[in-house]
Formats: structure tokens, C-alpha cells, sequence
């Protein structure tokens, strides 16, 4: 993880409100995950977790989960094989599949979330004469997906779709998975639908696409995401089906969340009513816990002294106060954390803010108020520092005007 040192030295170069993600620690964690489940498997990114580390999971993963006409237009611009794509989505146009299998030569694999969505693709191959993958993606029980009876009809009438190759099943039910029994449970169903359409169709599942939604450790005390008890028991588990298909593990916030840090200073120090106010120079618009509760929980952070002249008289040099963190918008909303304690916090000291590597990014309600957004940042110890989106406005996006 990249050291307080070097955070307090970018933000003096880049300065604040500023995502750092940290390449070293993604590498590390996505090589142990590749180590625990074994070499035979493979790893998908779905990038909606994080589209900023498309390049550096090039060469850790193999495939990359694309879900919107504009995440297929980041992997074009990063120059992503069209074979390591796999393009899923509830919400697929025609015109963008046109476009996939007209201007791009066609992807690595097709999700299928609907009987119009089937005919669609089965339209596309056709006129063109292409022979497409496709991935039946099974329903938890959500908007997501077929039911199972759908997918014994497509099964059933494979024979008649001349350009549609019935690669195997799909299945991501959500994430934040606490009990490795869930997930058991899932694989042992998602085996026996295999079976079944064995004995009953004579069809032989090739590939089956599991996103697991391994959770991940936000807030105190237990934050302990080095702990790979639960994804161990998930590979073994694994052992009972490793032989009878090619498995693909799709996963986005257990891969990239630790490798994400936000800094952001303090603006403002304030008392009302007897409650402490901390203003940061982000908020809300920027930072998303997934688990938060009217900012009671405490998520990793780190205070940094910056050397600034203490500006707010009421605070002992030594004293730890409660602080409330809130951000820069103008709404009661915008509260990060209550009641978190800080020694001799003054106007310009950062605070840090780590497991932001997931959704974040992308999460944030970002255009409310015009705000600019963040700069974002890649480190490795190798090429250090590297500014890879500057900070950018927002206004010309609420405006009915550009300039």
C-alpha cells in the first residue's frame, strides 16, 4: 500500500480532492486471488467497478465484463481484444450491436438476458452469417436474467439457430456475500441445472460464468481485507465441478476495491450547537460506502498534519476532538463520518480515505451542485505518480450553455 509520505507528497503536487489507485496493491491482491482459485480458472473483470483500471488489469485478467454502449467504447479506445470481451447488459440496442459486430469484428462472447434479446442477436448473426458465442444468464429472481423454464425452451430448440453458439450459463446473483454457504448453495444449483439440461436435451454446458460477490471489509473494527479464508473455501468448493466446465469467475469490487485511496483536505472547522464540523474539500459526490448508515460507521482512514497554521482557535494543541466530516455540497446529506476523532485537526490537514478502489469513481452523485470532478491518479513504485484524468467541470454538463 502505497505509504503516508508519498500520499502527503502527491497531494502537495496534485492537490485535493484526488483518487489514488494504488497498482502495486491491485497487482498483488488480483495474483493471490489467481493463486487461491488455481490457474484453470478464469478471472473477468467487471469493469463497471472501476473503468480507470482497464489498462492495468490487462495483464491480470482475461476477460473483461462490458455492460453499456459506453464501457464498450472505453475498452475500443484502451484497445481491448474483442475476444476478451464479454458484452452483458440488460439493455442491448441494436444499433450497438451493429456496431459490435459490424465496425469491431463481433466480441469474445454475447450475454443473454431475454427471449428479445436472444432474437436480436440470433437477427444480427444471422443477416451477417456469423457464428456468435452466447452465455445464457440464469435469474436469481430479480430483473436479471431468464428463467430457467426459457432457458430449457432455448436449449430445446438450439438446433434450429444456425449462427448461435450455446457456449453455457451465466449467473451473478449480488454482491456483499457474507456466508460462503450462499454461495454454495448457488454453485450446487447452477451444477444441477447443468445436469439437467444434459439428461433432458442431450446438451453439454461448456461454460459457466459464476460472479461470486465476495465481500469486502469496509468499516471498523473488522476491516481485514488481506483474509482470504472465505475465497479459499470458494476454491474448494470449486473442486466439485472444476472438471466439467471451463469456469469463469466474474468479479469487480473484490478485485479492485482495496487499491483505491481519496484525499482530500480540510476546508472549514466549525462548532454548532456543541457539534464539530469538519469541511472537506469532497463529499458525498466523490466517496461511496457501500454499507454506510446516516454516517454512523467508520470506514479506514488516516489523518495527516500538512504543517498549516492552526486556524481554529478552539482546538488545544493534543487534544483529540470528534469531528463530523462533511463535504462541500450544499445539502444535510453530505456527511462522510460522525463523530470521528481528531488531534489538533486545523484548516488544510488531509484526511485519507482507503477501500475506495470500487465504484466510487463512477458512484458518486457527481454532477449535483457543478462541481469539478476529482484528478485521478495511478502509483506504482515503479513509474511512481502518474495523472491519468485531470480534474474537470461539471458546469458545462448543467448548462444549457457551454460558454
Amino acid at each position: 500500500m502505497v505509504n503516508e509520505n508519498i500520499l502527503k507528497d502527491i497531494s502537495i503536487e496534485y492537490g485535493t480532492p484526488t483518487y489514488v489507485f494504488d497498482i502495486d496493491e491491485l497487482t498483488k491482491r488480483i495474483t493471490k486471488i489467481s493463486d487461491i482459485v488455481g490457474k484453470h480458472i478464469n478471472l473477468c473483470y467487471a469493469m463497471k467497478a472501476n473503468p480507470f483500471l482497464i489498462d492495468s488489469m490487462r495483464p491480470l485478467v482475461g476477460k473483461f465484463e462490458v455492460c453499456s454502449p459506453g464501457e464498450f467504447a472505453i475498452c475500443e479506445r484502451e484497445h481491448i481484444q474483442m475476444d476478451r470481451i464479454v458484452l452483458s447488459g440488460v439493455n442491448k440496442e441494436k444499433s450497438d450491436i451493429e456496431h459490435v459486430m459490424d465496425d469491431c469484428g463481433g466480441v469474445g462472447i454475447y450475454t443473454v438476458e431475454s427471449l428479445n434479446q436472444f432474437a436480436l442477436l440470433n437477427e444480427c448473426a444471422n443477416k451477417r452469417k456469423i457464428i456468435i458465442s452466447v452465455l445464457l444468464r440464469v435469474t436469481s429472481g430479480n430483473q436479471f436474467g431468464l428463467d430457467e423454464e426459457v432457458i430449457e425452451q432455448l436449449i430445446a430448440d438450439r438446433k434450429q439457430y444456425q449462427y448461435v453458439d450455446f457456449k453455457g450459463i451465466q449467473c451473478y446473483s449480488g454482491t456483499q456475500k457474507k456466508k460462503i454457504s450462499q454461495i454454495e448453495k448457488e454453485i450446487d444449483w447452477l451444477d444441477g441445472l447443468c445436469d439437467n439440461l444434459k439428461q433432458k436435451y442431450g446438451y453439454e454446458v461448456k461454460e459457466l460464468e459464476y460472479g461470486p460477490g465476495l465481500p469486502i471489509s469496509y468499516f471498523e473494527p473488522n476491516i481485514d481485507n488481506d483474509n482470504f479464508d472465505m475465497l479459499q473455501q470458494f476454491s474448494d468448493k470449486l473442486n466439485d465441478i472444476r472438471d466439467k466446465y471451463e469456469i469463469t469467475l466474474e468479479m469487480g469490487r473484490f478485485m479492485v476495491a482495496t487499491c483505491g485511496i481519496y484525499l482530500s483536505r480540510i476546508a472549514d472547522l466549525k462548532t454548532n450547537h456543541c457539534q464539530n464540523y469538519c469541511i472537506i474539500d469532497g463529499g458525498i459526490n466523490h466517496l461511496n460506502y457501500y454499507g454506510q448508515t446516516m454516517a454512523m460507521k467508520f470506514p479506514k482512514t488516516n489523518f495527516v498534519h500538512m504543517n498549516t497554521p492552526n486556524t481554529f482557535q478552539n482546538s488545544e494543541k493534543g487534544s483529540v476532538v470528534p469531528w463530523n466530516i462533511c463535504g462541500s455540497l450544499c445539502t444535510v446529506a453530505d456527511v462522510i463520518v460522525k463523530n470521528m476523532p481528531l488531534e489538533h485537526a486545523q484548516i488544510g490537514d488531509m484526511i485519507i480515505f482507503y477501500n475506495v478502489g470500487a465504484y466510487s469513481v463512477t458512484e458518486g452523485i457527481y454532477l449535483f451542485l457543478s462541481r469539478k470532478l476529482p484528478q485521478i491518479l495511478t502509483y506504482d513504485i515503479l513509474h511512481k505518480a502518474k495523472l491519468i484524468r485531470d480534474c474537470l467541470p461539471t458546469d458545462i454538463m448543467n448548462s444549457r450553455k457551454s460558454q
